[in-house]
């Protein structure tokens, strides 16, 4: 591993376990008392991706921290759009307003992580 600094793979290290945290939360605080979508869809959803995330943190190349930074980036900010529009997978995600407004910033923070160091 390279020991240039890597901002996707530092993000991705706090980022990933906090996804999960939030998959299992999503299970232990009632639905109607969150701030965000409690949908057991949305919870696994971050639970496997989350898991994803970790395995990309860990890995020794460069390039996974980054292809997650970009397409989980990606996928939130989509989120935010089809929450919206009432777009897939809104009858099973359930989002709330909290979670649009951190789909916005944390896929806009993955994906400039992501794309602030050169690609080798």
């Amino acid at each position: 591993m390279s020991t240039e600094r890597d901002a996707s793979r530092t993000l991705l290290k706090v980022f990933a376990p906090v996804l999960i945290g939030s998959g299992v939360l999503g299970f232990v605080v009632p639905e109607k008392k969150a701030l965000t979508s409690g949908a057991t869809a949305y919870n696994i959803f971050h639970l496997v991706f989350g898991s994803i995330g970790v395995m990309c943190a860990r890995s020794e190349r460069r390039a996974p921290p980054r292809l997650f930074g970009v397409g989980f980036g990606v996928v939130d900010l989509y989120q935010a759009v089809a929450s919206r529009k009432g777009w897939f997978p809104a009858r099973w995600f359930r989002w709330k307003t909290a979670d649009d407004v951190l789909h916005v910033a944390i896929g806009a923070a993955l994906i400039a992580a992501a794309m602030s160091n050169r690609i080798d």
